[in-house]
């Protein structure tokens, strides 16, 4: 069948598989009012779905609480969090650099550079992998030391997915790194690379996008990148 994909916010997607409805890093949960056409999450909207919810770690951008209403009308919703969410919730926390094989579904993580865990989700068939905070953050106040050591920390996580056949990948490109913004992105694709990327962590500047679709570095790959322009825009993949 053909897979669905919502852009929620910033690094929030839903994504429906043949047998999954999984939801990563979920936290803008307005309009109250609003379903998956506008990037909320209505539990009803779903109940005929098997959910799962990924969080990557607790920045507000990242997750919200909300997500844990959502039991009343999905009793079987299962959560798969970063260990520093704090919650009494049932749910596998999980931490950085473990497998976990919930039965139907392996879930890697990788250690952020900045908080939390990526995700490798294996389900279905498919490979997905979501970066959460896990990105090249070169800024250019920061000391050249500084940015050496972050290259060094992103490098080593992605280079542990060499081989790993990814099918979509959602991966940070923040225009407030100006000039870096794709080191992180470009690095992935020549290192590990994606049938489908989503670029996330943008906020509302969606040209970030377009740029990225345009960038001489990005050339090799840019036709893999799926140009987002609206939340709640819905993107197929056939088989």
């Amino acid at each position: 069948m053909a897979m669905k994909i919502w852009y929620l916010y910033n690094s929030g997607f839903a994504l429906q598989t043949e047998e999954h409805f999984f939801i990563f890093d979920y936290y803008l949960d307005t309009p109250k009012s609003g379903g998956l056409a506008e990037g909320v999450i209505n539990p009803d909207e779903i109940k005929n779905f098997d959910v799962v919810v990924f969080s990557s770690h607790s920045h507000y951008d990242h997750f919200n609480k909300v997500i844990f209403e959502w039991r009343a009308q999905l009793p079987k919703v299962r959560y798969v969090l970063s260990s520093d969410i704090r919650t009494r919730e049932d749910a596998v926390m999980v931490h950085k650099g473990k497998c976990y094989d919930l039965g139907d579904i392996q879930v890697q993580t990788f250690d952020s550079t900045d908080m939390g865990v990526a995700f490798l989700v294996k389900a279905d068939g498919l490979c997905i992998y979501h970066a959460g905070d896990l990105n090249w953050w070169h800024w250019e106040g920061e000391t050249s030391q500084y940015n050496a050591a972050m290259a060094e920390r992103y490098q080593a996580q992605i280079n542990q997915m060499q081989g790993e056949q990814v099918d979509i990948a959602f991966i940070p490109v923040d225009p407030r790194l100006e000039g870096s913004y794709l080191r992180g992105l470009d690095y992935f694709m020549r290192t590990v690379g994606a049938k489908t990327v989503l670029p996330m962590h943008f906020g509302d500047e969606y040209a970030v996008v377009a740029r990225l679709k345009a960038d001489p570095q990005a050339a090799e790959y840019a036709n893999l990148v799926t140009e987002l322009s609206h939340r709640g825009q819905c993107i197929e993949i056939l088989p």
